[in-house]
């Protein structure tokens, strides 16, 4: 094996045992984790903090494809898929997909 092929293994099993580790102590501590706890709610609002930068990030400064689009389309998917968000009670799998459905059919117009 050359030097490269090697390298990758090594990170798909270092990166796969942290994963795997991280998920074992998330099963492990699971039922002592009280949802309404100030931690709890600490460590949700960062989630949704660090989703709200990416998001911001890739319709501000997007790149590839995706700066082609005219600000105003990206701006009206998002408005759309935060609405759709909160309608579908916190569920993020419904404005994931029509994110993809209006942004084609909008640059198809």
């Amino acid at each position: 094996m050359d030097s490269l092929s090697s390298n990758i293994i090594l990170v798909i099993v270092v990166t796969s045992i942290a994963t795997y580790i991280s998920r074992f102590f998330g099963v492990l501590f699971s039922e002592k984790i009280d949802e309404n706890s100030k931690i709890f709610r600490f460590f949700d609002c960062v989630a949704y903090s660090t989703l709200a930068a990416l998001i911001s990030k890739i319709v501000i400064f997007p790149a590839g494809d995706l700066a082609e689009i005219n600000y105003l389309i990206r701006l009206l998917v998002v408005f759309v898929c935060i609405t759709v968000f909160f309608i579908a009670k916190r569920n993020l799998a419904y404005p994931t997909v029509l994110s993809v459905i209006l942004l084609t059919i909008l640059i198809k117009l």
